[in-house]
């Protein structure tokens, strides 16, 4: 009882931002620790291509992930839309990296709402990141295979069904009823089943092609880590659930826009020693600036039409 009672009291969102600060401050002192090995220049006579490639990886995953969630809205029951939710998506992933790393949410609920109702494009968009959660967890649970952590990587995929997202979700809306009007529990459970149609047990296509959006972006940062590594001596799948980890990290932490500063502070953290910290930073850094790249690339004509219709 004392422990439930300490978890109410907690303010989670100060806890985001000590994180968050923690994070850019641990990030920054390594970073000054080891500025006079850190070297960004690039022969791009012979390493351009390889950025080029990086690039349009990360263009790639964001594709897939406005795939991913197109999914997961027709999982949920919208099967017909006019509008595209795939550009759309993509466009609106810019402001991700907007204080606060919620409004590409909002406008994405925003948008849902319009097109459909409030109850599916309220818990589509909620659901998405525990969809990039799970998808990132199973990858990294392949390189610890032979692990006791294995089985604790796969746990979140088990809930990711039919049945129990369901019921989830039923009971959300039941408290959300019991909160607003005491008179609307007894259709509650009608409306929302009339809103929201789960149509398979388990959402296989909107979380094999999420596993591709998180594959679409280590390969990025791959590229970016050979050109600084030399030797070629350190195990892809060791990188891949650091990568994973560090990502998923930064996506449970909303604070930071884009996760910047806490996936390079994890990514640091999990390397320790056992790569020189150098070359970590290097490539870092890089996939940070191509990865915002492409982000900026594709969603800059979405700011742009906002920004004259305020003119």
């Amino acid at each position: 009882m004392y422990f439930i009672k300490l978890l109410k009291n907690l303010k989670f969102e100060i806890l985001k931002k000590l994180f968050f600060l923690l994070s850019i401050s641990y990030f920054s002192f390594y970073f000054f620790k080891n500025f006079d090995q850190i070297s960004l220049n690039i022969d791009f006579a012979k390493n351009g291509n390889y950025i080029f490639l990086s690039f349009l990886f990360c263009m790639v995953s964001i594709f897939f992930n406005a795939l991913a969630w197109k999914n997961i809205v027709v999982w949920f029951g919208k099967t017909k839309t006019k509008k595209s939710l795939i550009s759309f998506y993509v466009l609106t992933n810019i402001l991700k990296y907007v204080p606060g790393g919620i409004w590409h949410f909002f406008e994405r609920y925003s948008f849902l709402k319009d097109i459909s109702n409030p109850q599916l494009a309220f818990y589509s968009t909620l659901v998405e990141p525990y969809f990039m959660i799970c998808s990132s967890f199973l990858l990294a649970s392949f390189g610890i295979i032979f692990s006791p952590f294995y089985f604790l990587l796969l746990l979140p995929l088990v809930f990711l069904n039919k049945k129990l997202i369901y019921l989830i979700l039923l009971r959300l809306e039941n408290l959300k009823g019991k909160t607003t009007s005491a008179l609307k529990i007894n259709n509650e459970k009608y409306i929302f089943e009339e809103r929201i149609k789960i149509t398979s047990f388990f959402p296989a296509k909107a979380f094999l092609i999420e596993i591709l959006f998180v594959l679409s972006k280590f390969f990025g940062f791959i590229i970016c880590f050979n050109v600084f590594n030399f030797d070629n001596q350190y195990s892809i799948f060791y990188l891949l659930v650091i990568f994973c980890f560090s990502w998923a990290i930064g996506l449970i932490v909303p604070t930071a826009p884009g996760g910047l500063g806490v996936f390079e502070a994890c990514f640091l953290f999990f390397v320790g020693k056992n790569i020189p910290q150098n070359i970590i930073f290097e490539s870092l850094i890089y996939f940070r600036f191509i990865s915002t790249s492409a982000d900026l690339f594709l969603g800059l004509p979405y700011l742009f039409k906002n920004f004259l219709k305020r003119i």
